[in-house]
């Protein structure tokens, strides 16, 4: 028996970082999954509607690739920890650039001091891309080009296609993915100056046609969840809006003439996943119907592939503290066994000190060991959705589900995703929901071991990763020499062309692939979308 003044609190809700505060019963029975239907509901492992995952023997057939994010310093610094992490057992490589190469700055612009390789890597032109992918293999390898923004992407992607030509690659046999997302250009990215929400959309969209078209194995876009929510969302949010933004482009793509299931089968997503393990299970299941139901009942796809939301997900950055940073290893360890129970197809575990470093070499390997054991000496791989038909998590799935689509139909109230960011909407969201979450972790509503609950009295002893003090100045010399070398009526020529192309509509991206050859340097790119297309300002929310 629950003693009586137990049964007022038969409902409660976990108090997590990042959580969506939603209620959960004492205990679950039938009565919480009443006229369950198996074949509608949650199918077999790899049929409609795949909330059992999208393959009919998941990790026994393939397990999730191990891709590790990475970069820091110069190119030549990130190649040397890329190749250490493929040589202990990585799957896959995840690229990281500095903030410079990221706000599309060259690394001499005056924007750039003292940021240089920090934080990612410093990249500025092709031979910079040459370097940084030395002794790799492209052609085997999958790579995850962490280019955040669609105008980044429309620069940097160029870049590594040059480099596959120089090696003599065809672009075919390329794997991987970009992020191309203007939720982190318009809403997350914190900078001096933004393009306009439509334009953004507008080189997204062109960087989706032209990969798609020249590209055919890529993953044109990562839609990106796992930022917005890490910058302040809860998990609902983070998937309805992705799912809203993923409804824009397929819009986009099909007034422009194209099929749905051509573009869906390319389209991919990129989770957060929390300290609240049930509901980071229950949401990767709920997305995964849902977004089938999108597909086939609002789009019509004929493709079931088309109809799979395939996704990487990366534990909380957020939920780590400095405060005895060795406990961050079971928060990730413990976020990282939602995931795959969750069915993900791609994962990285953060590291314990990148609550306050970039992952030494140490900690790097250490959350890729944490993949490894769970793969190989844990046995969770070796059956397929294991918490399938639990009256909790099944329960717990279809209110997410219907939590998301919620969200995504206010959204679409608002007149849809672009319209939605461009009129601030989403931006006040994030904040109200940043702020509020704040508040509650000082308060202590939402407890964190050693950080504000059982405060930690101790001093940690663990020696942080230092950046390669001369990678600044070697990446000045190193631009200041392939300027010098390069040909500059070739340059400007290119750069022209991509004005033109910017302000008559065509698609740009075969103007920065001819600026890619040609030497044109990042910043120099970025610097005609703004003459081209001017800048936006935020709307005010305060």
């Amino acid at each position: 028996m629950v003693r009586p003044g137990d049964r007022e609190n038969w409902r409660e809700a976990p108090r997590t970082v990042l959580g969506s505060d939603h209620p959960r019963e004492l205990v679950y029975t039938p009565l919480n999954i009443e006229n369950f239907d198996y074949q509608k509901y949650l199918g077999n492992p790899g049929q409609e509607p795949f909330t059992r995952g999208i393959h009919s023997n998941m990790y026994r057939g393939r397990t999730f690739t191990q891709r590790q994010l990475v970069g820091f310093g110069a190119p030549e610094d990130t190649n040397a920890r890329i190749r250490f992490l493929l040589e202990h057992g990585a799957t896959g490589i995840n690229l990281l650039f500095d903030m410079p190469t990221i706000q599309m700055y060259d690394c001499d612009d005056p924007m750039s001091r003292g940021s240089v390789g920090s934080c990612g890597v410093s990249v500025n032109h092709v031979n910079d891309c040459e370097l940084l992918f030395q002794e790799i293999d492209i052609a085997r390898e999958t790579v995850s080009i962490v280019t955040h923004y669609p105008s980044n992407t429309a620069i940097l992607f160029p870049m590594y296609l040059v480099l596959a030509e120089r090696k003599g690659i065809p672009w075919e046999q390329l794997k991987g993915s970009v992020q191309n997302d203007v939720t982190l250009e318009e809403l997350v990215r914190n900078a001096a100056e933004y393009l306009p929400p439509r334009d953004c959309f507008r080189i997204e969209c062109d960087n989706i046609e032209f990969i798609r078209n020249n590209v055919p194995r890529w993953n044109f876009i990562t839609l990106n969840g796992y930022n917005l929510r890490e910058f302040g969302t809860s998990g609902i949010t983070e998937m309805a809006v992705a799912f809203s933004h993923a409804m824009a482009i397929l819009d986009e793509m099909i007034r422009r003439g194209h099929d749905v299931d051509w573009v869906g089968e390319r389209l991919a997503f990129f989770w957060s996943v929390g300290m609240d393990f049930f509901e980071e299970v229950s949401r990767l299941r709920a997305a995964r119907r849902l977004w089938y139901k999108i597909m086939k009942y609002k789009y019509n796809a004929k493709n079931p592939r088309s109809m799979w939301m395939r996704c990487h997900v990366q534990t909380s950055g957020i939920s780590l503290v400095r405060e005895e940073p060795l406990n961050n290893i079971v928060r990730s360890a413990y976020e990282a066994l939602a995931a795959i129970l969750g069915g993900v197809q791609s994962l990285h575990v953060d590291s314990f000190d990148e609550a306050f470093a970039v992952p030494s070499e140490e900690a790097s390997l250490l959350s890729l060991r944490t993949q490894q054991i769970m793969e190989h000496e844990t046995g969770i791989t070796k059956v397929v959705d294991p918490l399938g038909g639990s009256y909790y998590v099944e329960s717990l799935t279809n209110q997410m589900e219907e939590m998301i689509l919620e969200e995504i139909t206010d959204i679409e109230e608002q007149g849809g995703y672009v319209e939605a960011v461009n009129s601030g909407y989403l931006l006040k969201k994030i904040y109200n929901y940043f702020y509020s979450e704040q508040k509650k972790i000082e308060q202590g509503d939402i407890e964190i071991v050693a950080h504000n609950w059982q405060k930690s009295t101790r001093s940690e002893d663990i020696e942080s990763f230092r950046y390669p003090a001369e990678a600044e100045q070697k990446q000045l010399s190193r631009l200041q020499k392939f300027k010098s070398e390069r040909d500059p009526h070739e340059v400007e020529l290119a750069l022209k062309a991509l004005k033109d192309a910017c302000q008559n509509g065509a698609n740009i991206v075969p103007y920065t692939l001819n600026c890619a050859r040609a030497g044109c340097t990042v910043g120099e790119q970025w610097k005609v979308f703004k003459e081209s297309f001017g800048l936006w300002r935020r709307p005010g929310l305060f």
